[in-house]
């Protein structure tokens, strides 16, 4: 199941209530509403708006997804 994730990279736009993100994507432009992943909540890793974000989107659901890792730069 964690296999047939699909992973992008894209700019959090917004950070909305209760730590959900908007993410706007590189590859189409299209803008996504993303939680953050375990790991990062267990190392205290802050996301503010203008950070490069890795993300992970189930094939059934393509409107949500999970922010696995924050770039550098």
């Amino acid at each position: 199941m964690a296999g047939d994730l699909l992973e992008f990279e894209g700019i959090v736009l917004r950070a909305q209530g209760n730590g959900i993100f908007l993410v706007k994507l590189d590859s189409g432009g299209a803008e996504i509403s993303c939680h953050l992943s375990g790991k990062i909540k267990k190392n205290s890793i802050r996301i503010l708006e203008g950070d490069r974000v890795k993300i992970s989107v189930s094939p059934y659901d393509l409107s949500k997804g999970i922010i696995t890792f924050r770039t550098k730069g």
